[in-house]
């Protein structure tokens, strides 16, 4: 089923309600569904005039913006595939996605196409599309003559995204139109949609979902390269003219509202992922609106959600746990998603088993492991297969995602995070009664104990030449530290954090960092 049909059914139900709002250059701008489906028609039939057709690949370099929405849509109408292209990838980055899959067009505004003065992989795209503005050698983006939907297979690839190619070869992640759906689906119920509620966007993938659910779209005021970086006076005008009902936004995004001179927007739902969402930051946005539902949300690309956990849910006694090193409690797997633990095989292929091999690695409750999860809205792979052999598991018929997250599950079903298992640390001697054995090897089970016990710091915790270290901007923490088997203790002005969601601890960037002092 083609994604934009439930576009066509909303726009059939509420034709003049706002379906996405946007702020440029200084003005708010406002599409309602019927409006934004007709755009989309006529797109389709713009892209199909200039040649491209079923299958086609067209690669999208476009702000978050109701432009980014129309072209995503008009290319899903026409059975196109969409390649989005991260805003903060850079040029070496973007000739390795061109490599992986040669796209028959390229969109995005003029200064996009700039881009292929410095890009070559860029240059050879055959067809160049403007979607703002005017560019030498360029299509202008302008509506063509009503396309009549293409209707594709669930398994037909419409979004295609990359992972960050830190090991020098990016995987492509492919969503398909069943994908999408099942994804909606997802969010839809994980996240409590309600209809004719009004979200503010910081997550440009749950747009998709809020326009097959009949949301308003309202496009944060803000550079969503930089969530840590938003402006909160800004943000929360804008909520209050627009009627704001709910917001999901990365960490760092909150964050930034609630260091800002003014009240949070009075929204009645608050969903925070992307990266660790910390029991105090649960707790101050529900001290800042006390009347609202507040939830932390776990998943990934690969899996879109996994988990989720209500501020009211982070009890006392759950914190003492992080505190105590047990991990990050992220709540009950969503009932769309099967989630197991198995023994930590990772950098070890398990391509395929059977039920009864999966069952024997398969660990009991309080026992720590590698996360896997299978499920409609859990990527089955890659493109090309880059990255498979890694990361999924067959297993008579059915496709396991292999997460890379070490964690646990408790007597209640919670799932607790570990850390990355590929950061394993040294292992310790370290024991401590009613701990899950070996959590303390984990480096963000430290990172969260110490992060419970001195609410909004970070700190970081690795192995460095066989030896367990934490690196903090906190003085004074050695004897704390030692309580979790650590060697040394690095003090730094600043630990560096992801671009992406400015929430995540940069490794690389960290032991740079370690290496030059």
């Amino acid at each position: 089923m083609n994604l934009v049909a439930l576009l066509r059914e909303r726009a059939a139900l509420h034709p003049g309600r706002p379906a996405l709002i946007d702020r440029h250059k200084g003005c708010d701008r406002s599409v309602g569904f019927a409006e934004l489906l007709q755009r989309v028609e006529r797109g389709a039939g713009r892209l199909k005039e200039l040649g491209l057709k079923r299958g086609s690949t067209i690669l999208v370099f476009q702000p978050v913006s109701i432009e980014l929405y129309e072209i995503l849509l008009a290319a899903f109408h026409g059975g196109l595939r969409v390649m989005l292209a991260d805003p903060s990838a850079g040029r070496a980055f973007l000739s390795l996605c061109c490599q992986r899959l040669p796209p028959d067009a390229f969109f995005g505004p003029w200064k996009a196409h700039l881009l292929k003065l410095a890009v070559p992989g860029l240059r050879r795209i055959p067809r160049a599309i403007c979607s703002t503005g005017w560019f030498p050698a360029a299509s202008a983006w302008s509506p063509g003559h009503p396309a009549s939907m293409e209707e594709v297979p669930d398994e037909e690839p419409a979004l295609i995204t990359f992972t960050s190619g830190s090991t020098g070869v990016p995987k492509a992640a492919v969503r398909s139109h069943g994908f999408l759906m099942a994804q909606h689906r997802a969010l839809e119920k994980a996240l409590d949609f309600s209809e004719a509620e009004v979200d503010l966007i910081t997550l440009p993938v749950f747009v998709l979902a809020n326009l097959a659910s009949g949301l308003t779209s309202v496009l944060a005021d803000t550079d969503l390269r930089s969530p840590g970086k938003a402006d909160a006076a800004a943000i929360r005008a804008q909520c209050e003219r627009h009627g704001v009902t709910r917001c999901a936004a990365s960490p760092a995004f909150f964050e930034a509202l609630l260091a800002g001179p003014d009240s949070l927007p009075q929204v009645s739902k608050v969903y925070t992922g992307g990266a660790p969402v910390f029991p105090d930051l649960l707790e101050r946005l529900q001290a800042a609106l006390p009347d609202a539902e507040v939830t932390a949300v776990f998943g990934s690309t690969e899996a879109e959600p996994m988990s989720h956990l209500g501020a009211h849910e982070y009890s006392a006694d759950l914190v003492a746990q992080t505190a105590a090193g047990f991990g990050l409690c992220a709540g009950v797997p969503v009932p769309e998603v099967e989630l197991r633990i198995i023994r930590d095989h990772w950098g070890q292929s398990l391509a395929k088993l059977t039920p009864e091999e999966l069952d024997n690695i398969t660990v009991a409750p309080g026992e720590p492991g590698e996360v896997i999860v299978t499920g409609d809205h859990v990527l089955s792979g890659y493109l090309g297969g880059v990255g498979d052999k890694e990361t999924k598991i067959h297993v008579a018929g059915k496709v396991w995602h292999r997460t890379g997250d070490a964690a646990w599950l408790d007597e209640s079903g919670r799932l607790w995070l570990l850390g990355r298992c590929a950061a394993k640390l040294p292992a310790s001697s370290l024991a401590r009664a009613g701990l899950p054995e070996g959590a303390l090897d984990y480096p963000f089970a430290i990172e969260s104990a110490l992060r419970a016990r001195h609410p909004g710091t970070r700190t970081a915790a690795l192995g460095l030449k066989g030896r367990r270290v934490l690196v903090t901007t906190v003085a004074d923490m050695e004897a704390e530290a030692a309580e979790f088997g650590i060697d040394e203790v690095i003090r730094v002005e600043a630990i560096p954090l992801d671009r992406r969601h400015n929430a995540k601890i940069d490794y690389p960037a960290l032991l740079k960092l370690l290496g030059e002092a």
